[in-house]
């Protein structure tokens, strides 16, 4: 199998729009969604060094967990195609007659499906259902769920490392608080970091992404998390997300999802609707990727 090809530096993308130009703004978007079709954005980041350790151990197989749309699990199974790994994917959930468009890619790129039901999914991280795992499958290296490690954190740190300009603010999606996480030491106090959570109570990641930088010793505090643009909570979305959507490709020419992106652009322009930065900032948004889930939706 021929290595796969990456953009990498991913592209910076500068936008305009008469709102931008009323509040004296500038925003760029660093194009991660365009480091390779399928294995796209945070998730290639996440699983760079990841794929890296597998291979220093002489791990053979990859072993992750993720949801019927999930991102990672898309993307782990087209690394394992690609970089020779078997794969191996627990699926949270009760297996139904027709896979999602995603499942079915990962099943064409020869992972094994394996569905566990939500309760029991729920035990994911316990010791116990590790080794039943082990016990299954046999030997495997594990990728927790989204990928969300040390290793990840520190591919996704070399977002900042990319920079070739500077900016007064950075924004970034939160789902695990893992990229969030990496762009905070990478960065390491240059700019103010804002993540927008799309969970709903996602109050919680401050606490997540503060007891990841603790674990990989990063100590930097200019960051926030808002909790404001979620719409109805993970994967969740309603006619006014998808209509912005729309119009922003329609625009800029720029694909969004409503997992992810779309939420976090949402954001951000509603907050710059309101003044909420201040004038004559520079700022850049990270396009994490994840459109493969758009199929998902009816756009």
């Amino acid at each position: 199998m021929a290595t796969p090809v990456f953009q990498l530096p991913s592209p910076v993308t500068q936008i305009f729009s008469p709102l931008l130009d009323a509040r004296q703004l500038q925003l760029f978007i660093k194009r991660d969604d365009l480091i390779h079709p399928v294995i796209s954005g945070n998730k290639w980041r996440k699983l760079k060094y990841n794929l890296q350790q597998a291979k220093a151990e002489q791990q053979p197989c990859l072993l992750t967990f993720g949801g019927a749309w999930s991102n990672h699990i898309h993307a782990t199974a087209a690394a394992g195609y690609y970089f020779g790994f078997k794969t191996i994917g627990i699926i949270r959930g009760e297996a139904t007659p027709v896979l999602s468009a995603t499942l079915q890619d990962a099943k064409n790129w020869g992972m094994q499906l394996h569905f566990v039901n939500r309760e029991n999914y729920r035990h994911k991280t316990e010791a116990d259902f590790i080794a039943d795992l082990k016990q299954r499958f046999g030997k495997f290296y594990l990728l927790p769920e989204g990928g969300s490690n040390a290793l990840a954190i520190q591919g996704c740190a070399e977002i900042m490392s990319e920079r070739d300009e500077s900016y007064d603010v950075i924004c970034a999606d939160c789902g695990t608080g893992t990229t969030l996480a990496g762009i905070i030491c990478g960065n390491q106090n240059q700019s103010q970091i804002l993540g927008f959570s799309v969970l709903k109570n996602g109050e919680f990641l401050s606490h997540d992404v503060q007891s990841m930088l603790n674990n990989v010793h990063c100590n930097y505090n200019n960051w926030h998390i808002n909790s404001d643009y979620h719409f109805g909570g993970y994967a969740k979305a309603t006619p006014v997300l998808l209509k912005f959507i729309k119009n922003f490709n329609q625009q800029h020419g720029i694909q969004l999802e409503p997992v992810y992106s779309g939420k976090m652009f949402y954001g951000l322009f509603d907050l710059i609707e309101k003044g909420y930065f201040k004038p004559g900032s520079r700022m850049l948004a990270i396009h994490g990727g994840g459109l493969q889930g758009l199929r998902g939706y009816s756009l």
